[in-house]
């Protein structure tokens, strides 16, 4: 196809992400970056329609011109953002002057109507599962990207759409609670549905909750701020400071106040600063970024 390797490596990126969903849904194909204002106004709309109608067989595909250029120009997208929908692999209609959710649902209905979509009512099986796994997936992204509130809007669509999902309702409670709105993180815990209030994820999410507690105004976190640095021996002061860091949102101080406990004292007070940075990592999840990155400065301290 006279490719180099890196536009091959694009074109089956595309092919993955939007071209084979294509082929049984309508894909909403954002193009965007981030340094577009009328982007970022633009993508709440799309995150909402596409959750509304994904029981009708639309999905939402975002695409970063800056990293996806060779995929941009095939498009020969001049300006962002440009949207396209897509079937079967191809641009069946241009989206782009469609800025309101109602100009938005009303091309929708009519693509809908002349195209043989795979849509119907939500099932109460796999099939739904994999429709608002991408809105789960989405939510994870838009919350580890810093936009807690904007996530807390993408993860309530999804528990209407599917109730029985945990994943949905611990990033609700999660989003919540970044966003400081914790009393409605508090009223999100209590509506989980009680067959789901022993799986694990629901279980991080009342972990990030009852870290919410020790939130502190930011008088109150500088002078626990200062007296950390003043007493850079002083284990308890690190220790309380870490938690309301955390709390505020400021991960790496956090992080830095507790691995500077265990690297002079692992096996201070049974192990609490240990334990309290995996509890940090219970409440963001895993495979966060920054739980990632603090997980590997952990194992170098402890293992060299």
């Amino acid at each position: 196809m006279g490719l180099n390797i890196d536009e091959q490596k694009a074109v089956d990126r595309f092919k993955k992400d939007v071209v084979d969903p294509s082929m049984k849904s309508l894909v909403i194909l954002d193009f965007w970056a981030e340094w577009c204002g009328p982007c970022k106004a633009l993508t709440p709309v799309l995150e909402k329609v596409a959750a509304e109608y994904a029981d009708k067989g639309v999905v939402l595909r975002k695409l970063n011109v800056d990293e996806e250029q060779f995929i941009a120009s095939q498009f020969q997208v001049k300006s962002i953002p440009t949207v396209y929908a897509m079937f079967q692999g191809q641009p069946v209609a241009d989206l782009t002057q469609a800025r309101t959710e109602s100009q938005l649902k009303q091309t929708l209905d009519q693509i809908l109507a002349q195209l043989p979509i795979e849509g119907g009512a939500p099932q109460q099986d796999g099939g739904q599962q994999q429709d608002v796994s991408q809105f789960v997936t989405m939510g994870e992204e838009v919350l580890a990207s810093g936009d807690a509130e904007r996530a807390a809007g993408i993860f309530q669509q999804v528990t209407q759409m599917a109730p029985d999902n945990p994943a949905a309702h611990a990033g609700l409670v999660r989003a919540l609670v970044a966003a400081g709105r914790v009393q409605e993180a508090e009223l999100a815990l209590a509506a989980v549905p009680e067959t789901l209030t022993d799986d694990p994820l629901i279980g991080q999410a009342r972990t990030a909750l009852s870290l919410a507690g020790t939130q502190v105004d930011d008088g109150e976190l500088q002078a626990l701020r200062q007296a950390a640095a003043e007493r850079p021996a002083d284990n308890d002061a690190q220790l309380v400071f870490a938690e309301a860091a955390f709390a505020a949102g400021e991960r790496d101080e956090a992080a830095d106040a507790l691995l500077g406990v265990i690297e002079r004292d692992p096996e201070w007070n049974e192990g609490a600063a240990r334990a309290k940075l995996l509890q940090f990592f219970e409440a963001t999840g895993l495979e966060d970024p920054w739980a990632v990155a603090t997980r590997r400065r952990l194992s170098r301290l402890l293992f060299g």
